[in-house]
């Protein structure tokens, strides 16, 4: 079963749509977008979201640095990127096998020379018969 977009429908004061709509041209992205970034860093964080002022960031607030920093090794940045690569290069390499499959394809839709095609299955069933031959 697919994953189904649906649609959220509420009612907010002028001035806060506007703040909203001044938000989303900040970002240049649409306002919706601003909502959908909104509920999925919600749904990220198991609906946990303190809205922090920027004076605030980087300072201690309940004990807790905000935001949260995480120090990642130099090795896993290292395989990361390596893989990301890696994937690029197998897109590209993905990308020229089809290309080549369909020059083929064209080549084979153009030959008009090929009188009938003989598949092996109908070799095969012709030889089932009961026209069996003995020597002896």
């Amino acid at each position: 079963m697919g994953n189904k977009n649906k649609t959220i429908s509420f009612r907010v004061n002028e001035d806060s749509f506007e703040t909203l709509r001044e938000i989303a041209e900040e970002r240049d992205i649409s306002l919706s977008a601003v909502f959908r970034d909104y509920v999925d860093t919600l749904v990220a964080h198991d609906g946990r979201v303190q809205v922090v002022p920027e004076s605030e960031i980087g300072e201690e607030t309940d004990g807790a640095e905000f935001p949260p920093k995480v120090e990642v090794p130099k090795s896993f940045v290292r395989e990361h990127e390596r893989l990301e690569l890696e994937a690029e290069h197998l897109r590209e390499q993905l990308q020229e096998y089809k290309q080549y499959a369909s020059r083929l394809q064209q080549k084979v839709d153009e030959r008009d020379d090929v009188e009938e095609v003989v598949h092996l299955e109908d070799l095969d069933d012709e030889l089932d018969t009961d026209d069996t031959y003995r020597i002896g």
